[in-house]
């Protein structure tokens, strides 16, 4: 069982699934730490399960406390900024970068904002490559760190078996029925 006191994170780049995967662990009945101040829209339509907190972790981790026993979302520029006074458990939800980008963009449109286009992305593409080996890296050396790689398609395509997995790190504790059942492939608008 997964001890109380670890902190339990899901990671990712913007736009991978990472609200998806706070939806399935909160179906599954474990708890999450959010705020309700990001509400649904057009882009989440279930939710993005934010904590604003979170934004500042590089200055301030003192809500980190409140995280113990549940699921915070935090995105994988800010996982540096973990302490290591907690134990954690990463599930870590990777989507191609094509995927990523064309959502990204979609949102852009949505609020009114124009998107950079191929070329501004394929640099973007370049970048979030990057720091996505080194954060992959970071993750790996790290003491009091365990890391689980979830992949988006994997997740709509096979939500049962991604939930067994899920739930077999930790610990086994969860619904994996609720939690394959609320995963909505019709949601999977942006695929390469």
């Amino acid at each position: 069982m997964v001890d109380p006191d670890t902190i339990v994170v899901v990671s990712g780049l913007p736009r991978s699934g990472t609200s998806m995967m706070m939806q399935m662990l909160e179906a599954g009945g474990m708890g999450v730490l959010t705020d309700g101040l990001r509400t649904a829209d057009e882009d989440n339509l279930n939710g993005y399960f934010e904590f604003e907190k979170v934004k500042a972790l590089k200055s301030d981790g003192s809500w980190l406390p409140e995280a113990r026993g549940r699921a915070v979302k935090i995105i994988s520029e800010l996982l540096k900024y973990l302490p290591d006074t907690f134990e954690y458990r990463v599930i870590f939800v990777r989507r191609a970068l094509e995927e990523v980008l064309a959502s990204q963009d979609r949102m852009l449109v949505r609020r009114g904002v124009q998107p950079g286009g191929q070329a501004e992305n394929t640099e973007i593409a370049r970048v979030f490559r990057r720091h996505l080996q080194e954060t992959e890296a970071w993750l790996s050396g790290r003491p009091g760190f365990r890391t689980l790689f979830a992949e988006h398609r994997h997740i709509l395509a096979d939500p049962a078996r991604e939930a067994a997995r899920v739930n077999a790190f930790l610990d086994h504790r969860l619904d994996e029925t609720a939690m394959a059942a609320s995963v909505d492939a019709s949601l999977y608008r942006q695929r390469r």
